[in-house]
């Protein structure tokens, strides 16, 4: 699809401006002018914030809940070390990408608009079909982690009631499929927001309820390790006895992929960039929105992460506000879990975004002439300026989308393990292969120079992180499948 100036423009952005990333179109640079940017598509807003928003909505999910276990198995020495390591990975490696998002010229170059759009244009061959079968994938499982982990939050609730009701007497076993059906719903009717430009107000809202209950979080554990006057762990991790030899090499390993999870975002970062306005030039923009935002992570799960482990030890829970180490005062972890919920329902969106895209756009490839598939329904909206622009294709297609993430979490509500298994899975191809590789294509940066060394020698240690992650988290499912029945998970 050419784009064009002139009388078609305004027509065809009124059809295309709401699919802001999911079609690859080959322009030139025209310049731009006040209502459409170089690329004939309509004006982007972005800014560094809306931009950081977006980035600590994906980031800062379910993930912080498991770092005080991931640092209670690698100990005081190694838990904030990996955690720091991790940061700085993925803060360089997203600045790399970053870098990627226009071909050639920095400020007037070809704009990617998607991360495998990136990908073809600098790898190309099969390397695009292996990132597309990776992101996708990973798009897609943590779908299904948000599930589970808003099921878990909205259990929690319950319990946390019903403990105090019974004064503790009462068990409280709560079937987790009732509450993972419920999320379900809610995102069927959030999945109909079209694309990433209309979804920066749900991400401010996520991201305010991710530091609500991050803050919450590291409180209750400040007030833990000020009650009993110590802080509890050891240098090196949960201690033999309390597991044994070889479960702490598991559970470490798992720790290393639940740090990755915590942090990854790089699937999603193109896609971000694209919604950014220039000038100034949007990967300058991107380095300072990944900057601030990876600091600000970094910060709050050094806190959250240092303080669970400080007040719990080898016990601290797997999943901090759910885990049941805090049982009082009962109405804030009612507040931290309804907080967790609702940034959850934003999270989802925004991760899935790209692969709503991608489905989408091979439809419109697929079957250019169907009224299914390409044809908006205009519904007025009382209130508002714009209409609502019904998609049927959109409709069916994603409704059947969140169905199966759905079914697939109520089949397995493996918290930890799961989101160990995605961190490591997704970590070492998404976030630290393809963009050293499509920075050195872009960077033209010589083979067996020392920059190219360095980069190289980054990426196979990240392999090696990834491949001892997956291998924990591997363990930790096939230990949860032995006393599992499907469908009747209760907790």
């Amino acid at each position: 699809m050419k784009t064009k100036m002139g009388e078609n423009i305004a027509a065809k952005n009124q059809l295309s401006h709401h699919q802001v990333f999911d079609v690859s179109v080959d322009v030139h640079p025209q310049g731009g002018s006040k209502c459409f940017d170089d690329d004939g598509r309509l004006k982007r807003t972005g800014t560094v914030w809306t931009a950081s928003a977006h980035i600590i909505t994906a980031v800062i999910g379910s993930g912080v809940l498991s770092l005080a276990w991931a640092i209670g198995q690698l100990g005081w020495v190694a838990g904030p070390a990996v955690m720091f390591l991790f940061s700085f990975v993925t803060y360089y490696t997203s600045t790399l990408l970053s870098a990627c998002y226009r071909s050639g010229d920095p400020h007037t170059g070809k704009r990617n608009y998607t991360y495998m759009d990136a990908v073809r244009t600098n790898l190309g061959g099969a390397k695009v079909k292996i990132c597309g079968l990776v992101q996708y994938l990973n798009l897609f499982g943590v779908a299904i982690g948000y599930t589970i982990a808003s099921s878990i939050s909205m259990m929690a609730i319950k319990r946390s009631n019903c403990f105090h009701t019974s004064q503790g007497n009462d068990p409280c076993q709560i079937n987790s499929n009732p509450y993972m059906i419920a999320f379900g719903v809610v995102e069927i009717l959030f999945s109909q927001i079209p694309d990433f430009d209309q979804l920066w107000w749900l991400s401010i809202v996520a991201a305010v309820m991710s530091f609500t209950y991050s803050t919450i979080g590291l409180g209750l554990g400040v007030a833990k390790v000020v009650e009993t006057g110590k802080f509890r762990g050891s240098l090196t991790g949960i201690s033999i006895g309390t597991v044994t030899q070889t479960q702490k090499i598991w559970r470490s390993f798992q720790a290393l992929g639940d740090i990755a999870f915590a942090y990854s975002y790089s699937m999603i970062l193109i896609e971000i960039q694209d919604t950014v306005k220039s000038p100034p030039s949007e990967s300058k923009t991107m380095k300072k929105a990944t900057l601030l935002s990876v600091a600000v992570t970094t910060l709050f799960y050094m806190l959250c992460g240092c303080m669970g482990y400080a007040a719990f030890g080898d016990l601290a829970p797997g999943n901090l506000l759910t885990g049941f180490g805090f049982y009082n005062p009962y109405w804030l972890l009612d507040i931290a879990n309804a907080a967790i919920v609702i940034h959850l329902v934003g999270a989802y969106q925004v991760y899935c975004q790209p692969l709503y895209a991608f489905i989408e756009k091979s439809a419109k490839e697929r079957f250019p002439d169907s009224d299914f598939v390409n044809k908006d329904i205009i519904i007025p909206i009382p209130g508002f300026h714009y209409p609502y622009r019904l998609n049927l294709f959109r409709l069916f297609w994603r409704t059947i989308f969140v169905i199966i993430t759905t079914v697939i979490s109520m089949l397995l509500p493996f918290f930890n393990d799961v989101v160990g298994l995605l961190g490591a899975l997704g970590f070492w191809p998404l976030t630290v292969y393809f963009p050293v590789e499509m920075y050195i294509v872009h960077k033209k940066i010589p083979k067996w120079s020392t920059k190219w060394l360095c980069l190289q020698i980054l990426s196979g240690a990240c392999l090696i992180i990834t491949i001892a992650a997956a291998a924990g988290s591997i363990a930790g499912v096939v230990l949860d499948l032995k006393s599992y029945k499907p469908f009747a998970t209760s907790y």
